[in-house]
């Protein structure tokens, strides 16, 4: 029995380090090795990202040999180098065209009065002497589109993504704002609507199913639409 209490036996000096120096050779070798190996795993790891952002493009089958350095390395051929520049042109190609869109929708939602997609459809009044066109309020050919009202004109866009307009119209061109009734469709949407009709005889129907919008875009219209004849009508007077 040792010096400690009864049924507890101590050995003393048991945890104490060995001053051997024998004993730290074999740490030291495991830490190298240890780092060997981390350094190998790492190098492979990045060898298979690169692998994976090549596999990115259509290269398939990619080819390996071992290096100089004895790490792995891709082999390409020259066809497929350029096989990838071609590539990676189209992608910046198609950055640029992205940016491009980004940097307009910008430019309408900071300059544009007025802006967001309404249902359209087109509409021809009759000319004089012609018989009144066939009723076809049934017909749903509404389309999206995104329609903007900026300066003295209205835009409309097929998406809000799209650089140039599918058609224009100027305000000056507008005689006539009024609202439509409203559509009940098969699903149970209704939908409010409010049609523009220019001098030219064509008419446009928009439609939502938000009220408040179609409140602020006859509001908007009606506003701009009376600056511009009232800016016409002096135009007239000082000819005159």
């Amino acid at each position: 029995m040792g010096d400690g209490p009864r049924g507890i036996e101590v050995l003393p000096d048991y945890f104490v380090a060995s001053t051997s120096g024998s004993d730290t050779l074999p740490i030291q070798t495991s830490s190298a090795t240890n780092l060997r190996s981390h350094s190998h795993t790492w190098a492979r790891q990045k060898i298979r990202s690169a692998t994976s952002m090549l596999n990115l493009f259509s290269l398939k089958g990619l080819s390996w040999r071992l290096g100089a350095n004895g790490q792995d390395k891709v082999v390409l051929s020259v066809v497929e180098v350029e096989s990838l520049r071609s590539e990676i042109a189209a992608l910046e190609e198609r950055e640029s065209h992205f940016k491009a869109q980004l940097e307009h929708i910008d430019e309408i939602l900071r300059s544009a009065r007025l802006s967001g997609y309404l249902f359209l459809r087109t509409r021809w009044a009759a000319l004089p002497g012609e018989s009144l066109p066939i009723d076809d309020t049934d017909v749903d050919d509404w389309l999206p589109r995104f329609i903007v009202l900026h300066g003295s004109c209205i835009y409309l866009y097929m998406l809000s993504t799209d650089l140039s307009p599918q058609d224009s119209t100027f305000l000056s061109d507008i005689v006539e704002i009024g609202s439509l009734p409203c559509l009940s469709r098969e699903d149970g949407e209704t939908r409010y609507c409010f049609y523009l009709l220019t001098r030219h005889g064509l008419r446009y129907e928009c439609s939502s199913t938000s009220k408040i919008q179609i409140d602020l875009w006859l509001e908007a219209l009606r506003a701009d639409c009376k600056l511009a004849s009232n800016s016409e009508n002096l135009n007239d007077s000082e000819k005159a």
